[in-house]
């Protein structure tokens, strides 16, 4: 008899392997995990289900958009194959009745027959109208009127009329180009109803004969071709270019602008192809129930979660506060005597060393049993100081110490001293009664060197700024005290605050308080942003103080002072021999200008002479004319008001150019004003005009109007276009050219650039030889000159003026090919332009000629 075999034990299950590996991990895990894994575990759970229900509620939502969008989409796509159809067939038919109309099948009144039986089957059609190449009415049906052969009189919207811009016109020109049918755009009829139109073009063996409209109305093609199941589902709306609604199946609250949908499928208006777009909306119709109840859902589960991690969060702070008071109680000691730096040690009230901290053996040497139980004198004492270091340890004993401690010499065991310094305070204990005394010690050693170097640091650096020429002074911004002044401001100003205050021009920036309101308790200055201020820089200044008679170069800076407070800090240099230097080379520029001005008369005075002569010997004439008349007895009073009356405009014409040539050389003070262009031209080329006709050079000035006001000295400029002029005329003629090339052009434009920025350019060009190389590397070298009598003064002078005005002065070579052709001389002066929108696309000029 055979044995039955083992029983087999079965294979344990994943779950149940998943469970032991689990609690495995679980119990490896310390308390303070575990109870962190409580914690998270709820949260975790609803944060789960709350991503469900969001991503169900997701889903939902986006199938029933979905859905509807679709819906949307194909109703709108049969609305739009409605009235495509529709167009298709109505404009087959009219192509027919152009076929007849050019085979001469039908007359103005077959066409009103036919026309009327097209728009009875037709409401969409409001007019059919036939109209010549000329844009003739030759016969038009409305379905709006009651006698539809009556012909339209006035201005007709709806018609193309040649010179006049809309819709009609440009549909009728495309019609006629293309010799194909066109829509037009939509626009308002007589009544202000929307309509577009569709041109079919009269075609015959001469070409374009003219047209056929059929005009639409958009509501009627709205109402009668969309479906009705299709505008009680859902909004169809015709819209323009612009997207203005025309025609909508939705009825409109007036004066509201629709509630865009939140579906919207949009189709163009097809064969048309003008513009308009037909757009479907649709709405969600899902009810709230859903959401409410999974609001509901979501609260309670909320609630419930919250109520849980109060729970576990009490259960978990009970159990921190009761580890962090054994933790506290167990590593105090610890703590006191391994992480502090500062040497602690504690006597009794007789003087006795009861506690060391390491901090204490390691900074002495002595070890807690050398030390503990110990009376004075102490091991620590240097043995020439036990006599006063008792006398200190008796005031420390009798609680006479002062707050701020006390300053010894510390012995380590090897017998080396250091600095310390000594804190004390009374040791009390949990019921209030003083125990001993507790005294900390610090190392000072390093700290006293490092305030001995910056001591010597500082006499060093005060030893510099007392041997400085300038005035350097510091002044508190809050107390309006006077903090620091160097030899030099003592020199000048004494020790008085108002020295700074003068220097600053009366104005330090911030508010300077008197020091009878200064208040210790209130920081009026609290506020300020003393980080901003004490990293900003300030502009030099030039100050000129009256008492002194000097002028000072004034640079200054807030700093904060040793102690915290805000302070002003100033540095005066002595600039009074500087700024003479340069009063001094103003007055020779001045005196350089005015003789210039005096070189370019004295150069010019054979041709002012030949200028004054011609009204001189005018009125010599006149004069001598009406004595001999007035002796013979032969002339009428008229005869002698009229001849001196010319006699008088000689004269006038005589003391104007004296007057002119005056003004230009009278010296004046340079002096910056609003000055016109315009005018400054005028002077420059009048005077030039003199030296131009002796020369027989022609000028053609070109000045564009509506030019900004220039701020500047108009005698100056007027000094540099002149002689810019003279030089050009001077080389025309020193080349001898031939009376083509004998003329200069003058030009003044806006310009902008973007190193200038807004500038008037001013630019003198001739037809001359140019200049030659080694002459343009030394153009504006002062002394210099291609003249035989030259001074070389002329072209440096007027780039001195032209720069001072911030402005910049050029010369180039003109060029034809390789051949030189002329010169150009310019220069540019800075204005602030300002937009003009009334301004024209092309800015009208003043064009002068002088020959």
């Amino acid at each position: 008899m055979q044995s039955a075999p083992p029983a087999i034990p079965p294979a344990p299950t994943s779950f149940s392997r998943n469970q032991r590996l689990f609690g495995l991990w679980w119990r490896r895990q310390s308390p303070a995990r575990q109870d962190r894994f409580m914690t998270i575990a709820p949260l975790i759970s609803v944060l789960l289900f709350l991503a469900a229900i969001i991503t169900a509620f997701w889903y939902l939502r986006n199938e029933e958009i979905e859905r509807e969008t679709e819906s949307v989409k194909r109703d709108t796509e049969i609305a739009q194959q409605q009235i495509r159809l529709r167009l298709i067939e109505n404009q087959e038919q009219l192509l027919r009745m152009a076929r007849e109309v050019v085979a001469r099948e039908t007359d103005a009144k077959g066409f009103a027959t036919q026309a009327a039986s097209f728009a009875r089957e037709r409401p969409e059609v409001t007019h059919l109208t036939w109209i010549s190449a000329q844009r003739t009415v030759k016969a038009s049906y409305s379905a709006l009127m009651f006698h539809p052969e009556t012909e339209i009189k006035g201005a007709d919207p709806s018609l193309p009329v040649e010179g006049r811009r809309g819709e009609p016109e440009r549909a009728f020109g495309a019609a006629r180009e293309l010799r194909q049918p066109v829509y037009s755009r939509t626009f308002n009829d007589g009544p202000g109803t929307p309509v577009f139109q569709v041109y079919v073009p009269l075609l015959d063996r001469n070409g374009f004969a003219g047209a056929l409209v059929a005009e639409y109305s958009v509501e009627a093609l709205l109402r009668h071709f969309v479906p009705g199941e299709v505008s009680r589902r859902h909004s169809i709306t015709v819209l323009n270019e612009q997207s203005q609604i025309l025609a909508s199946t939705v009825m409109f609250v007036p004066g509201q602008d629709p509630r865009r949908a939140a579906i919207v499928h949009e189709v163009p208006l097809a064969p048309a192809n003008n513009g308009l777009l037909l757009r479907g909306q649709g709405w969600r119709t899902s009810v709230g129930l859903i959401s409410n109840t999974l609001f509901w859902m979501v609260v309670a589960l909320s609630g419930l979660t919250v109520w849980m991690l109060l729970g576990t969060w009490r259960h978990m702070r009970r159990r921190a506060q009761i580890q962090s008071a054994l933790v506290s109680e167990t590593n105090f000691r610890r703590a006191m005597e391994n992480s502090m730096l500062t040497a602690m040690r504690a006597t009794d009230l007789h003087g006795r060393i009861t506690y060391v901290n390491p901090a204490f053996c390691a900074m002495t040497g002595f070890s807690e049993a050398e030390l503990i139980g110990r009376l004075p004198p102490f091991p620590h004492w240097p043995p020439d100081r036990v006599e006063e270091n008792t006398r200190l340890f008796q005031q420390e004993l009798q609680g006479r110490s002062p707050a701020g401690g006390i300053e010894v010499k510390v012995m380590r065991k090897d017998g080396t001293l250091f600095d310390a310094r000594m804190y004390v305070s009374p040791l009390i204990d949990a019921r209030g009664h003083q125990t001993g005394w507790m005294t900390s010690m610090t190392n000072i050693t390093e700290a006293k060197r490092i305030r001995d170097q910056l001591s010597a640091s500082h006499e060093r650096f005060t030893t510099v700024l007392e041997g400085l020429d300038a005035a350097v002074s510091v002044l508190s911004v809050q107390q309006s005290e006077l903090l620091f002044a160097n030899r030099s401001y003592r020199l000048w100003f004494g020790v008085d605050a108002r020295g700074h205050a003068l220097l600053a021009g009366g104005n330090t920036g911030l508010p300077l308080l008197p020091e009878t309101e200064a208040d210790d308790e209130v920081d009026n200055l609290g506020g300020l942003p003393t980080q901003e201020l004490t990293e900003a820089g300030s502009d030099p200044r030039e100050v000129f103080v009256e008492s002194l008679q000097k002028w000072f170069d004034v640079r200054s800076r807030y700093l904060q002072w040793t102690d915290g407070r805000l302070a002003q800090m100033l540095i005066a240099t002595d600039i009074t021999a500087r700024r003479r230097g340069e009063e001094l080379a103003a007055q020779q520029a001045e005196k350089a200008q005015v003789t210039s001005r005096l070189v370019t008369m004295g150069e010019m005075a054979s041709s002012v002479a030949h200028e004054l002569n011609q009204p001189l010997t005018a009125i010599n004439n006149y004069c001598n004319g009406m004595v001999s008349r007035l002796q013979a007895d032969a002339i009428s009073k008229d005869d002698l008001i009229t001849a001196l009356q010319k006699t008088g405009r000689q004269a006038e014409r005589a003391g104007q150019i004296i007057h002119r040539i005056r003004a230009f050389v009278k010296r004046s003070e340079p002096q910056r004003q609003p000055s016109n262009a315009h005018e400054i031209v005028e002077d420059a080329v009048e005077l030039a005009g003199i030296e131009l006709r002796r020369r027989n050079v022609a000028i053609h000035s070109y000045v564009a109007q509506r030019l900004p006001t220039l701020l500047c000295d108009p005698i100056l400029i007027e000094q540099v276009v002149l002689n810019l002029l003279k030089n050009a005329a001077e080389a025309i003629d020193n080349a001898q050219l031939p009376p083509a090339r004998r003329h200069i052009e003058l030009r003044v434009v806006p310009k902008h650039t973007p190193e200038e920025g807004g500038v008037i350019e001013f630019s003198v060009t001739d037809m001359g030889p140019g200049m030659k190389q080694e002459v343009s590397e030394r153009l504006y070298e002062a002394f210099f000159s291609t003249k035989v009598e030259g001074l070389g003064i002329g072209l440096s002078l007027c780039r001195s003026i032209v720069e001072s005005h911030r402005g910049r002065i050029r010369a180039q070579n003109l060029y034809n090919g390789t051949a030189v052709v002329g010169c150009r001389f310019s220069f540019t002066l800075p204005v602030e332009i300002t937009p003009r929108t009334d301004a024209p696309a092309a800015a009208a000029a003043t064009t002068t000629n002088h020959s």
